[in-house]
């Protein structure tokens, strides 16, 4: 397969799983900012930091109005993290793999591109309506996943999307657990209510997970462990990390590019890093070096697989 191809295959794909994380953080934030958050009233000041690229004077400007941070958030063309950024770069990525992608594909990132450009959806981001324009986003999102794995053949292509997926939903998982747990200082013993974490784990999807399958009261270490240790929870750091795994095996296996074993032994220290951790033992200072090692490994395998396989200098 052309390294173009390649490439285009896996951004697709990256990108459209970044605008699902993306809706899910704006949809969970947006209901809470309707009731009270434990320390008071929620602003969007955190999802702005995380999502757009705006200095501290702006997002102070917008933080407290719902409105101008659901467009800056959603359709900003000057913001390029925002879904109108995200899903036409996505579609400029599936236009140029027409013959490798099913029709069905195409075709459901199309249509999410012409929903998030209609005229009439800033209006709508305005009132009442704003929720449904979410969700509505949210159904295609989910649309769009659920029509890419029954269409998509598993060749190599199906390989580099799902590449693209799980690593774009580490970053996600990573930086947004990163924040939480910078709140708290980093400190687990600290005794913190469940609705502390119910942003997080609702963002993430784990929100109803979480109340089945965790029982002790200590809610900071088992959300450390749900969002990174968590092996049957799909949005877990390891979780994505063994879909990589299992997904950059086939593409070693059906390319002869050089530096397999560099590219191999880069994951494989990230990998090992957080199967074999010692998890119960993480705490204070130790969980930060965790985190920041985490994602330092994460950049350097990212890296290193956009100079192997795609040719980025």
């Amino acid at each position: 397969m052309l390294s173009r191809i390649a490439d285009a295959l896996f951004w697709l794909n990256r990108y459209m799983e970044r605008a699902d994380g993306l809706l899910r953080v704006v949809g969970t934030h947006y209901i809470l900012t309707l009731d009270k958050d434990v320390h008071g009233n929620l602003t969007w000041k955190p999802v702005l930091e995380t999502f757009t690229t705006a200095n501290e004077q702006e997002i102070a400007a917008i933080e407290n109005n719902t409105e101008a941070s659901l467009k800056k958030l959603l359709i900003d063309t000057a913001n390029h993290n925002s879904i109108k950024v995200i899903v036409s770069r996505a579609r400029e990525n599936a236009r140029g793999v027409q013959d490798h992608i099913t029709k069905e594909v195409w075709e459901e990132v199309n249509s999410v591109y012409h929903v998030v450009n209609q005229p009439s959806l800033e209006h709508r981001l305005s009132g009442y309506q704003a929720l449904e324009v979410i969700d509505l986003f949210v159904k295609h999102s989910v649309l769009y996943t659920g029509v890419t794995d029954i269409t998509m053949p598993r060749g190599i292509g199906w390989s580099f999307m799902n590449l693209g997926r799980y690593m774009e939903r580490s970053f996600e998982t990573l930086v947004l657990a990163k924040e939480k747990f910078e709140q708290i200082e980093y400190n687990l013993d600290e005794p913190h209510d469940i609705i502390q974490w119910r942003q997080l784990l609702l963002s993430l999807s784990g929100y109803e997970l979480h109340l089945k399958t965790y029982r002790t009261n200590n809610y900071s270490k088992n959300v450390l462990h749900q969002v990174f240790f968590n092996e049957d929870f799909p949005h877990s750091v390891i979780y994505s990390l063994s879909r990589i795994n299992r997904y950059l095996q086939d593409i070693v296996t059906d390319n002869n590019a050089a530096d397999h074993s560099l590219l191999l032994r880069s994951f494989g220290r990230l990998y090992s890093k957080v199967k074999y951790t010692d998890w119960d033992s993480l705490n204070h200072q130790a969980l930060e070096t965790f985190l920041n090692e985490v994602h330092e490994g994460l950049v350097e395998f990212n890296t290193l697989l956009g100079q192997i396989f795609f040719s980025y200098s």
